[in-house]
Protein backbone atom coordinates (compact mmCIF):
# COMPACT_ATOMS: atom_id res chain seq x y z
CA UNK A 1 0.00 0.00 0.00
CA UNK A 2 1.33 3.68 -0.71
CA UNK A 3 2.39 5.96 1.85
CA UNK A 4 1.75 9.63 2.04
CA UNK A 5 4.23 11.83 3.73
CA UNK A 6 3.67 15.46 5.80
CA UNK A 7 6.28 17.30 6.72
CA UNK A 8 6.19 19.03 10.36
CA UNK A 9 7.68 20.30 13.30
CA UNK A 10 8.61 18.85 17.12
CA UNK A 11 8.43 21.43 19.49
CA UNK A 12 11.66 20.68 21.98
CA UNK A 13 13.12 23.50 24.64
CA UNK A 14 15.26 25.31 21.76
CA UNK A 15 13.08 25.86 18.90
CA UNK A 16 11.61 22.59 16.63
CA UNK A 17 12.99 19.65 15.26
CA UNK A 18 12.23 18.95 11.40
CA UNK A 19 10.32 15.41 10.83
CA UNK A 20 8.25 13.47 8.32
CA UNK A 21 5.29 11.80 8.85
CA UNK A 22 4.80 8.89 6.83
CA UNK A 23 1.57 7.46 7.00
CA UNK A 24 -1.31 5.06 5.26
CA UNK A 25 -3.47 5.93 1.99
CA UNK A 26 -6.52 5.01 3.13
CA UNK A 27 -8.16 4.00 -0.14
CA UNK A 28 -8.01 1.15 -1.31
CA UNK A 29 -8.93 -1.19 -4.16
CA UNK A 30 -12.17 -2.21 -4.63
CA UNK A 31 -13.58 -5.36 -6.48
CA UNK A 32 -16.99 -5.98 -7.48
CA UNK A 33 -17.87 -9.75 -8.57
CA UNK A 34 -20.72 -10.76 -10.88
CA UNK A 35 -21.89 -14.16 -10.75
CA UNK A 36 -23.29 -16.24 -13.82
CA UNK A 37 -26.94 -16.87 -14.83
CA UNK A 38 -28.49 -19.90 -12.61
CA UNK A 39 -25.78 -19.06 -9.72
CA UNK A 40 -25.95 -16.55 -6.81
CA UNK A 41 -23.45 -14.33 -4.69
CA UNK A 42 -22.23 -17.30 -2.66
CA UNK A 43 -20.44 -18.86 -5.90
CA UNK A 44 -17.73 -15.99 -5.15
CA UNK A 45 -17.66 -15.46 -1.52
CA UNK A 46 -14.54 -17.31 -0.99
CA UNK A 47 -12.45 -15.45 -4.08
CA UNK A 48 -14.03 -12.47 -2.34
CA UNK A 49 -12.62 -13.46 1.15
CA UNK A 50 -8.77 -14.18 -0.20
CA UNK A 51 -9.56 -10.78 -2.31
CA UNK A 52 -10.04 -8.84 0.60
CA UNK A 53 -7.02 -10.39 2.36
CA UNK A 54 -5.25 -8.68 -0.67
CA UNK A 55 -6.42 -5.05 1.34
CA UNK A 56 -9.32 -4.43 -1.03
CA UNK A 57 -12.82 -4.08 -0.30
CA UNK A 58 -15.28 -6.62 -2.28
CA UNK A 59 -18.76 -7.10 -2.74
CA UNK A 60 -20.65 -10.24 -4.09
CA UNK A 61 -24.44 -9.38 -4.56
CA UNK A 62 -27.59 -11.24 -6.19
CA UNK A 63 -29.05 -10.22 -9.98
CA UNK A 64 -32.59 -10.21 -9.95
CA UNK A 65 -33.59 -13.11 -11.22
CA UNK A 66 -31.74 -15.36 -8.99
CA UNK A 67 -31.81 -16.21 -4.72
CA UNK A 68 -34.13 -13.90 -2.95
CA UNK A 69 -35.92 -13.01 -6.68
CA UNK A 70 -36.21 -16.03 -8.20
CA UNK A 71 -39.15 -15.85 -8.99
CA UNK A 72 -38.71 -13.07 -11.75
CA UNK A 73 -36.32 -15.25 -13.85
CA UNK A 74 -38.85 -15.71 -16.30
CA UNK A 75 -39.27 -12.15 -16.99
CA UNK A 76 -36.20 -10.44 -16.17
CA UNK A 77 -34.49 -8.76 -18.98
CA UNK A 78 -30.67 -7.70 -20.04
CA UNK A 79 -31.14 -4.32 -18.98
CA UNK A 80 -32.49 -4.79 -15.80
CA UNK A 81 -29.16 -7.00 -15.15
CA UNK A 82 -27.11 -4.58 -16.46
CA UNK A 83 -28.84 -1.99 -14.26
CA UNK A 84 -28.15 -4.56 -11.01
CA UNK A 85 -24.67 -4.39 -11.58
CA UNK A 86 -24.59 -0.39 -12.47
CA UNK A 87 -26.27 0.18 -8.72
CA UNK A 88 -23.47 -2.36 -7.01
CA UNK A 89 -20.73 -0.96 -9.01
CA UNK A 90 -21.95 2.52 -7.66
CA UNK A 91 -22.78 0.95 -4.07
CA UNK A 92 -18.80 0.08 -4.04
CA UNK A 93 -17.35 3.08 -5.06
CA UNK A 94 -19.79 5.10 -2.57
CA UNK A 95 -17.47 3.02 0.28
CA UNK A 96 -15.81 5.56 2.42
CA UNK A 97 -12.34 2.91 2.13
CA UNK A 98 -12.44 2.49 -1.97
CA UNK A 99 -10.34 4.45 -4.36
CA UNK A 100 -12.20 5.05 -6.84
CA UNK A 101 -9.34 5.15 -9.65
CA UNK A 102 -8.47 1.48 -8.44
CA UNK A 103 -12.05 -0.67 -9.61
CA UNK A 104 -11.63 -4.33 -10.60
CA UNK A 105 -14.88 -6.26 -12.11
CA UNK A 106 -14.79 -9.79 -12.18
CA UNK A 107 -17.64 -11.48 -13.99
CA UNK A 108 -18.65 -14.99 -15.28
CA UNK A 109 -20.13 -16.31 -18.47
CA UNK A 110 -23.57 -13.97 -18.11
CA UNK A 111 -22.02 -12.01 -15.75
CA UNK A 112 -18.92 -11.75 -17.67
CA UNK A 113 -20.82 -10.25 -21.06
CA UNK A 114 -22.77 -8.01 -18.18
CA UNK A 115 -19.14 -7.21 -16.87
CA UNK A 116 -17.38 -6.32 -19.89
CA UNK A 117 -20.39 -4.34 -21.10
CA UNK A 118 -20.03 -1.96 -17.53
CA UNK A 119 -16.53 -0.91 -18.34
CA UNK A 120 -18.29 1.37 -21.54
CA UNK A 121 -20.20 3.05 -18.68
CA UNK A 122 -18.35 3.06 -15.95
CA UNK A 123 -14.57 3.34 -14.98
CA UNK A 124 -13.27 0.10 -14.61
CA UNK A 125 -9.15 -0.61 -13.92
CA UNK A 126 -9.16 -4.65 -14.06
CA UNK A 127 -11.61 -7.21 -15.74
CA UNK A 128 -11.52 -10.51 -14.96
CA UNK A 129 -13.56 -12.48 -17.26
CA UNK A 130 -14.49 -16.23 -16.67
CA UNK A 131 -16.20 -18.05 -20.03
CA UNK A 132 -17.46 -14.94 -20.86
CA UNK A 133 -20.81 -15.64 -23.13
CA UNK A 134 -22.19 -13.47 -25.77
CA UNK A 135 -25.52 -12.76 -26.91
CA UNK A 136 -26.87 -11.04 -30.38
CA UNK A 137 -27.54 -7.45 -29.75
CA UNK A 138 -31.34 -7.49 -30.85
CA UNK A 139 -34.04 -8.50 -28.30
CA UNK A 140 -32.15 -6.41 -25.62
CA UNK A 141 -35.98 -5.93 -23.76
CA UNK A 142 -36.78 -9.68 -24.10
CA UNK A 143 -36.89 -11.89 -21.49
CA UNK A 144 -33.55 -13.06 -20.84
CA UNK A 145 -34.85 -16.76 -21.09
CA UNK A 146 -36.36 -16.23 -24.42
CA UNK A 147 -33.19 -15.10 -26.04
CA UNK A 148 -32.30 -18.86 -26.11
CA UNK A 149 -35.56 -19.39 -27.93
CA UNK A 150 -35.51 -15.94 -30.22
CA UNK A 151 -31.86 -17.03 -31.18
CA UNK A 152 -29.83 -19.64 -32.37
CA UNK A 153 -27.21 -18.71 -29.31
CA UNK A 154 -25.53 -22.22 -30.02
CA UNK A 155 -23.95 -20.91 -33.94
CA UNK A 156 -23.62 -17.68 -32.92
CA UNK A 157 -21.19 -18.44 -30.89
CA UNK A 158 -19.50 -21.10 -32.39
CA UNK A 159 -18.20 -18.40 -35.28
CA UNK A 160 -15.73 -15.74 -34.64
CA UNK A 161 -17.68 -12.73 -33.98
CA UNK A 162 -16.29 -8.86 -34.84
CA UNK A 163 -16.28 -6.33 -32.17
CA UNK A 164 -18.48 -4.03 -34.58
CA UNK A 165 -21.28 -6.63 -34.25
CA UNK A 166 -21.87 -7.43 -30.75
CA UNK A 167 -21.91 -4.26 -27.54
CA UNK A 168 -20.49 -6.10 -25.01
CA UNK A 169 -16.81 -6.90 -28.03
CA UNK A 170 -17.58 -3.63 -28.84
CA UNK A 171 -16.73 -2.30 -24.95
CA UNK A 172 -14.06 -4.76 -24.81
CA UNK A 173 -12.31 -3.36 -27.75
CA UNK A 174 -12.62 0.21 -26.12
CA UNK A 175 -11.59 -1.15 -23.08
CA UNK A 176 -7.14 0.26 -22.08
CA UNK A 177 -6.97 -0.94 -18.34
CA UNK A 178 -6.03 -4.92 -17.53
CA UNK A 179 -7.48 -7.72 -18.16
CA UNK A 180 -7.77 -11.41 -17.25
CA UNK A 181 -9.87 -13.79 -19.84
CA UNK A 182 -10.45 -18.02 -18.46
CA UNK A 183 -11.43 -20.38 -20.51
CA UNK A 184 -12.80 -23.98 -19.09
CA UNK A 185 -11.25 -26.73 -21.69
CA UNK A 186 -14.63 -28.96 -22.02
CA UNK A 187 -16.78 -25.82 -22.02
CA UNK A 188 -19.89 -26.59 -24.37
CA UNK A 189 -21.65 -23.51 -23.61
CA UNK A 190 -19.18 -20.91 -24.17
CA UNK A 191 -17.28 -22.34 -26.54
CA UNK A 192 -13.61 -21.62 -27.49
CA UNK A 193 -14.73 -19.41 -30.43
CA UNK A 194 -16.59 -17.14 -27.81
CA UNK A 195 -12.91 -16.56 -26.07
CA UNK A 196 -11.65 -16.11 -29.60
CA UNK A 197 -13.83 -13.51 -30.11
CA UNK A 198 -13.26 -11.84 -27.19
CA UNK A 199 -9.46 -11.93 -27.61
CA UNK A 200 -9.91 -10.30 -30.94
CA UNK A 201 -11.38 -7.36 -29.03
CA UNK A 202 -9.33 -7.02 -26.23
CA UNK A 203 -6.85 -4.86 -28.78
CA UNK A 204 -6.13 -2.04 -27.12
CA UNK A 205 -5.94 -3.51 -23.34
CA UNK A 206 -3.04 -2.70 -21.39
CA UNK A 207 -2.39 -6.39 -20.40
CA UNK A 208 -4.51 -9.38 -21.33
CA UNK A 209 -3.69 -12.95 -18.59
CA UNK A 210 -5.50 -15.60 -20.74
CA UNK A 211 -5.42 -19.30 -19.35
CA UNK A 212 -7.59 -22.28 -19.86
CA UNK A 213 -8.38 -24.17 -16.63
CA UNK A 214 -7.57 -28.24 -18.17
CA UNK A 215 -10.69 -30.70 -17.53
CA UNK A 216 -13.03 -28.17 -16.46
CA UNK A 217 -16.57 -27.81 -17.57
CA UNK A 218 -18.68 -24.23 -18.44
CA UNK A 219 -19.72 -24.24 -14.45
CA UNK A 220 -16.82 -25.25 -12.94
CA UNK A 221 -18.48 -28.33 -11.69
CA UNK A 222 -15.88 -30.49 -9.74
CA UNK A 223 -13.96 -28.97 -6.44
CA UNK A 224 -10.88 -28.98 -8.57
CA UNK A 225 -11.58 -26.49 -11.31
CA UNK A 226 -13.37 -24.84 -8.44
CA UNK A 227 -9.97 -24.37 -6.69
CA UNK A 228 -7.62 -23.54 -9.28
CA UNK A 229 -10.08 -20.64 -10.89
CA UNK A 230 -9.89 -19.47 -7.16
CA UNK A 231 -6.01 -19.49 -7.52
CA UNK A 232 -6.01 -17.44 -10.92
CA UNK A 233 -8.43 -14.87 -9.98
CA UNK A 234 -6.65 -14.44 -6.81
CA UNK A 235 -3.24 -14.54 -8.23
CA UNK A 236 -3.93 -12.11 -11.06
CA UNK A 237 -5.35 -9.70 -8.70
CA UNK A 238 -2.44 -9.94 -6.39
CA UNK A 239 -0.26 -9.07 -9.48
CA UNK A 240 -2.55 -6.20 -10.96
CA UNK A 241 -2.54 -4.62 -7.24
CA UNK A 242 1.20 -5.12 -6.29
CA UNK A 243 1.84 -3.30 -9.66
CA UNK A 244 -0.61 -0.76 -8.70
CA UNK A 245 0.89 -0.08 -5.40
CA UNK A 246 4.33 -0.49 -6.50
CA UNK A 247 3.54 2.73 -8.98
CA UNK A 248 3.60 1.00 -12.09
CA UNK A 249 0.49 3.12 -13.14
CA UNK A 250 -0.35 6.01 -12.07
CA UNK A 251 -3.47 6.62 -13.11
CA UNK A 252 -7.43 4.33 -14.02
CA UNK A 253 -7.97 4.21 -17.87
CA UNK A 254 -10.22 6.22 -18.75
CA UNK A 255 -14.33 5.79 -19.58
CA UNK A 256 -14.45 5.62 -22.98
CA UNK A 257 -17.97 7.66 -24.17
Amino acid sequence: MTAGRQQIQIPVDRGYLDGTLVVPQTAIPGILFVHGWGGNQEQYMERARQAAALGCVCLTFDLTGHARTQEEQETVTRETNLNDVLAAYDTLVAHPLVDATSIAVVGSSYGGYLASIVTSLRPVRWLGLRVPALYLDEGWTLPKRALHKEHDLAAYRRRIVAASENRALRAAAEFRGDVLLVESEHDETVPHTVLASYLQAFLQAHSLTYRVIEGADHGLSDEGSQRAYTALVVSWLAEMIGGSRAGSRGEAPELIK
